[in-house]
């Protein structure tokens, strides 16, 4: 396969100055904005709700048009990028985004901002998938590689979660556009910034772009993303509004699949996925992502519902995860180096488990000293099992494929953080409707009402009054507090499943010399044809040991490109 790098990337990538690390600074202002953006809207939904007037349905695609479509479009724009250039995608990305920031911030009609939404989707695919193929360019080296991941994830924990903290104020004390204003500026900043120093970069130009495959593709995570959001939102599993996109989309995704399995120049090298610590890594991320958004949900109302925050304060009550994310990323490569990946991803799940096991201990009064210790002890584990995870998976791909790499592990990270609201609200729901069936004075009705949501059962509880209506407030937070005991221990149960996964991960970091050579020289050792029936090889004693030093055969590495040996020196095994 044809890979092709320009000249000017190469420098960059090569020259031990600052200039690689500038790009990296680009990058992750870049993913900064991308992450603040999936959050910051949540608190100013009451606000445009007053201003707009949106109907129950419209308001719900204000809030899910951008993460749906930014989360469909990833494989599609992941692969453009390695056809015809990360970087112009990525410039395009930047402005598309700035340009939907002005109409959302504008918008006087609800049909606007959602269009305006989905346009931020677009841009968003545009920008996640380009930031990270690039940095797997501009860092050829895996050690600074690593270092350069460790900040990447660190930035994007830490937008995702001062996101409600910045839109709070911003709602406070401006009105609610102001929450898309802010992009404007930084774009017309970064924009021009990065058309002077980003570097250029291509993956394979082979052959023509399977437009019909990346709609596919593009259709079928829409479908999925889709109805898992359903799910979550409580509509019936078996429902024709959320069976009907999931049962679509994943056949489109299977198809998807077997198109990409039988074209001579695939968007996404399926032999990928048969690489143990690229499939292994691609599994904690959704793992990861899924105890990490689910937990957030339900940490949000009980800070907000039972303890009774106000949305800055639940903010800064979650600031305490986002300093140990940051902790966890500028750490991640010294760690990864001295433990490797296996350890640490098992060991950050592990740590992120007994996370979970601690906030059991919440109840119907505030703790803060233990509600800190228990967000650092999440914050840091889980952000410790993301960077290694995204860290391995990147590379264990080679750079003409690192869009299409970069792709499936965003998608992946909206596909766990969809089912992390679905799987665990459904939890949350099962466990706390049940301690609302026989309030004493509470009729049926009120009670099945009750039982949709704590924030519905207080305004049940209002509407009522009196004795009923105590009762039930009463009733609501007791039993919201024992469904987030039952939905946190479920929680810890996924993440010791994450641990025993992690045990397919390579051992040790290996550091190849030549990471893309070696990659290809394992390519070709796997493509390479046996000899006929009856023939066996003529390979002596002698040659036992390394196949490649028979006469006529291509060179075969001892370890494979990316493939750790498992084994520490002297421990008297063979590599892997």
């Amino acid at each position: 396969m044809q890979r092709t790098i320009t000249a000017r990337a190469r420098e960059r990538a090569a020259d031990g100055g600052t200039n690689r690390w500038v790009v990296l600074f680009v990058l992750c202002v870049s993913l900064l904005l991308v992450a603040l953006d999936a959050t910051i809207l949540h608190v100013a939904v009451p606000s445009l709700t007053e201003d707009l007037r949106p109907s129950s349905t419209a308001l719900l695609w204000i809030v899910d048009a951008y993460p749906l479509v930014c989360a469909s479009l990833l494989i599609l724009f992941g692969t453009l990028g390695d056809r015809v250039g990360r970087r112009r995608v990525l410039l395009l990305g930047y402005a598309l985004f700035g340009v939907a920031s002005a109409i959302a911030a504008l918008a006087t009609e609800p049909g606007v901002l959602i269009a305006a939404r989905a346009l931020l989707g677009v841009g968003g695919a545009m920008i996640m998938p380009a930031t990270l193929s690039i940095l797997r360019t501009v860092f050829p080296d895996r050690r600074e590689r690593a270092t350069a991941i460790g900040i990447w994830t660190a930035v994007a924990a830490v937008g995702a979660a001062t996101g409600p903290v910045l839109g709070g104020f911003l709602v406070e004390h401006y009105w609610w556009g102001s929450v898309f204003l802010i992009n404007i500026p930084l774009m017309a900043l970064i924009l021009p910034l990065g058309r002077r120093l980003l570097p250029e970069s291509r993956g394979d130009s082979d052959g023509p772009w399977d437009v019909l495959g990346a709609l596919m593709a593009a259709a079928g995570v829409l479908g999925c993303v889709l109805g898992i959001k359903r799910a979550g939102a409580g509509e019936p599993l078996l429902a024709l509004p959320t069976a009907g996109p999931l049962l679509v989309g994943a056949a489109l995704l299977v198809l998807f699949v077997r198109r990409q399995k039988r074209r001579p120049h695939p968007l996404i090298d399926m032999r990928l996925f048969s690489r143990a610590a690229f499939t292994t890594s691609v599994g904690c991320i959704v793992i990861g992502m899924l105890a990490l958004v689910g937990l957030e949900l339900i940490a949000v109302q009980y800070l907000q519902l039972v303890l009774g925050l106000s949305p800055l304060e639940t903010g800064l009550r979650l600031l305490p995860l986002t300093f140990a994310a940051m902790a966890a990323g500028a750490t991640g490569s010294y760690t990864l180096r001295r433990i490797g990946p296996r350890r640490m991803v098992g060991w950050g799940f592990v740590l992120t488990a007994a996370a979970v096991l601690l906030l059991t201990f919440m109840g119907q009064h505030d703790r803060p000293l233990l509600l800190t210790v228990g967000f650092v002890l999440l914050g840091f584990g889980l952000q410790t099992t993301l960077f290694s995870a995204y860290e391995s998976m990147l590379s264990e791909a080679p750079q003409r494929s690192a869009g299409g790499a970069a792709a499936i592990g965003e998608t992946s990270y909206q596909l766990g953080a969809g089912m992390g609201i679905a799987l665990l609200g459904s939890v949350m729901n099962a466990a706390y409707a049940p301690g609302l069936a026989s309030v004493p004075g509470v009729p049926t009705e009120a009670s099945n009402a009750a039982s949709n949501s704590l924030g519905e059962a207080y305004k049940v509880a209002d509407q009522l009054g009196g004795t009923a209506g105590t009762a039930l407030h009463q009733a609501a937070r007791h039993a919201f507090v024992d469904g987030l005991h039952v939905t946190l221990c479920v929680s810890a149960v996924l993440l010791l499943v994450g641990a025993l996964m992690a045990r397919r991960l390579p051992r040790v970091m290996e550091c190849p010399a030549e990471p893309e050579e070696s990659y290809e020289s394992y390519e070709s050792k796997e493509s390479y044809e046996s000899p006929e029936a009856g023939e066996p090889p003529a390979v002596d004693g002698a040659h036992e040991a390394n196949p490649s030093d028979v006469p006529g055969k291509p060179a075969e590495p001892r370890v494979p490109a990316t493939r750790e040996a498992i084994e520490p020196a002297g421990s008297g095994r063979p590599a892997h």
